[in-house]
């Protein structure tokens, strides 16, 4: 049996969020340094990354996976594009004792029926199983913070976050937000690009993210 699981999560407040066009074209990593600029825009497996950083396989604690009917203004748009009703699953991602990411994702309930019978296994390896093709798109660069983020991972905010979309067959799947320890500065270097770019405005500063 897993552990019990937890009411959902408010997700973590949005301080800054780059416009969609500029995450498309690449140019909103331009705030960050290379590593950091592939983990958060490429479109490699964060579950593979945080494994070839740290040396650890990654271990999923589960927070919550319920139905979510009225996800809220600070979802990511992208959630539209899946048919209801809609499941949200809620995950700290963690190699060894060192928790290194959380990570929300939202998806039709037949869809999760179907993909997340292992509900402790993280979602790339739940996808991947059958060598099925996926793509990957990121969507969104963001800057966050809440208090239970900084308690776990021993580090205060605010904390760089991407969320993308998983499409199979052309059709989206689930859309993912991740948020990154500064641990991984460990491993990356500084998150910075060191460049004397001015540090992104707060997000009530900023036009809306998708058009």
């Amino acid at each position: 049996m897993g552990r019990p699981l937890t009411a959902l999560q408010a997700s973590p407040q949005l301080l800054w969020q780059a416009p969609f066009q500029t995450v498309a074209s690449g140019s909103a990593g331009q705030v960050l340094s290379g590593p950091w600029r592939v983990l958060l825009l490429g479109d490699g497996s964060p579950t593979r990354h945080l494994e070839l950083l740290s040396g650890a396989p990654v271990e999923v604690d589960l927070i919550a996976m319920a139905a979510d009917p009225d996800p809220g203004p600070g979802a990511p748009v992208e959630i539209h594009a899946l048919q209801t009703p809609l499941l949200r699953r809620q995950v700290w991602l963690r190699c060894g004792d060192q928790t290194l990411a959380w990570a929300e994702s939202w998806w039709n309930q037949h869809q999760a029926d179907t993909h997340l019978q292992r509900r402790e296994q993280p979602i790339w390896r739940s996808l991947t199983g059958d060598r099925a093709e996926l793509f990957r798109e990121v969507d969104g660069l963001a800057q966050v913070e809440a208090r239970w983020l900084a308690e776990r991972f021993g580090h205060d905010g605010p904390f760089w976050s991407r969320h993308y979309r998983f499409f199979r067959g052309g059709q989206p799947l689930t859309v993912i937000r991740e948020v990154f320890s500064p641990a991984l500065e460990a491993w990356l270097g500084p998150a910075s690009a060191g460049t004397g770019i001015k540090p992104p405005e707060r997000v009530d500063r900023l036009t809306p993210s998708m058009a």
